[in-house]
């Protein structure tokens, strides 16, 4: 079973204008986006692949008040796995290490064992 992420969204209205459009596409990829409590603030729960659609969803739509999300949620890299970053690079076309780097935030001993995995070098 994949990991669900919890991912705290500060003041997610406020911030974040045609929020409507955002919320519909977040829930219609199956996330739980949801308010917590009667506060400004809300939570996302979502898995690995989901982050990734939105991510790439918010950075096709080029809405500048939604950009502050998708850099909330590349923050998310940080905590991949390795199988994780393994489905990503083979989702790259022609991946090296540096565009590995970028896109995942990882470091550069992670980039090249996943690299090696998948030249079966490992």
């Amino acid at each position: 079973m994949e990991k669900i992420n919890k991912i705290n969204l500060p003041s997610f209205l406020r911030r974040t204008l045609k929020a409507y459009a955002l919320k519909a596409h977040i829930r219609q990829l199956g996330c739980d986006l949801s308010r917590i409590g009667r506060s400004r603030n809300w939570q996302l729960k979502a898995n690995f692949d989901q982050i990734q659609s939105i991510i790439e969803y918010i950075e096709q739509k080029d809405e500048k008040s939604w950009l502050w999300l998708a850099k909330l949620l590349k923050k998310e890299y940080q905590h991949l796995s390795h199988d994780n970053l393994l489905v990503l690079a083979t989702r790259l076309e022609s991946v090296t290490i540096t565009a590995l780097m970028a896109q995942t935030d990882c470091t550069l001993a992670q980039a090249r064992k996943v690299l090696d995995e998948l030249e079966g070098l490992d």
